[in-house]
């Protein structure tokens, strides 16, 4: 049962997205304590993060099939737009809905999660067949 669970290629994806924002997080603590100003230690994780996370979903989640010169632009770009869809999701959810922070943010990773799974799987990174 394990081996069919890791073999779901949204299992996959979850993994690395939660490991990737765990990685994020600690860097950015680790940097920033360690006398790093807030804005670069912050940048300086989110790039080792992303690094990693694209390492992984292309490797491990969508099987290294893809060539990097197609693959990478294509994700950096999802992932920008990513973040502008989640700023976007995030002040609907409080200005025109009265979300809680929390409540905000859940929907926030939900949708960005969900729009980053799919446009990965049919455009970064597509089934060849």
């Amino acid at each position: 049962m394990l081996r069919s669970i890791l073999d779901l290629r949204l299992f996959r994806f979850v993994v690395v997205g939660v490991s990737a924002a765990g990685l994020f997080f600690i860097l950015a603590y680790v940097l920033v304590v360690a006398g790093m100003p807030p804005f670069a230690g912050s940048m300086l994780a989110y790039a080792i993060a992303f690094v990693v996370a694209y390492t992984a979903q292309r490797g491990w989640t969508f099987g290294g099939r893809h060539a990097h010169s197609h693959s990478f632009p294509r994700y950096l770009a999802l992932q920008v737009a990513c973040a502008l869809f989640s700023g976007v999701v995030a002040h609907a959810a409080v200005a025109l809905f009265g979300m809680s922070p929390l409540a905000m943010s859940a929907v926030t990773t939900v949708l960005a999660s969900a729009v980053s799974y799919v446009a990965s799987s049919l455009w970064v990174f597509p089934d060849r067949g």
